[in-house]
């Protein structure tokens, strides 16, 4: 029988994979924006009102949900000139610390964010341009982002209280 962290890492990783194919085509959609702004603006003098605009909302998107795909790689900034020395214990128990902190930061973030695009959505607002997107479209992918990297974090978390109850310090989080 599998564990219940087991089954939550699998159904995680296949959310982060879902998430890494839309932000990889967030990505993708700015850079056929942009090319199709410089043609129609170089060749056609009939620049677009939207293409600008709806890169940035992109980037940011996909930035935002690429955070938990980063995370769960292990492709995240590291700083191990200390930790690198230390036992496998005492580094397990260094990374419970972090990320403690991390979850708490991320908690806070999605609650903070999730109620700006709340009130973006309640008051109507827009961005300033031609578009007019409603603003609590982009803004909601900071609470959807840092939400999943909360998820991520969760996971390392688990894995990390497993390993100091077993005592078995071997294994590394994916």
């Amino acid at each position: 029988m599998k564990s219940a962290i087991e089954i939550y890492g699998k159904i995680l990783d296949a959310v982060t994979k879902i998430v890494a194919v839309i932000a990889g085509i967030l990505i993708l959609m700015p850079a056929l924006m942009v090319f199709y702004e410089v043609v129609m603006r170089g060749l056609f003098n009939a620049p677009t009102e939207w293409s600008i605009e709806l890169s940035v909302y992109c980037v940011l998107i996909a930035g935002f949900l690429g955070m938990s795909v980063t995370y769960a790689a292990g492709k995240h900034i590291h700083v191990d000139i200390v930790v690198g020395s230390l036992s496998p214990r005492t580094r397990c128990f260094i990374e419970v610390f972090t990320t403690c902190v991390g979850i708490f930061f991320c908690a806070v973030f999605v609650m903070e964010s999730f109620d700006m695009a709340i009130l973006s959505l309640e008051m109507d607002n827009t961005s300033p341009s031609t578009l007019r997107t409603p603003m609590w479209i982009p803004q909601m992918a900071l609470p959807i982002g840092m939400g999943l990297l909360l998820l991520q974090f969760v996971r390392t978390l688990l894995v990390d209280i497993a390993k100091i109850n077993t005592g078995d310090f071997s294994k590394e989080v994916k």
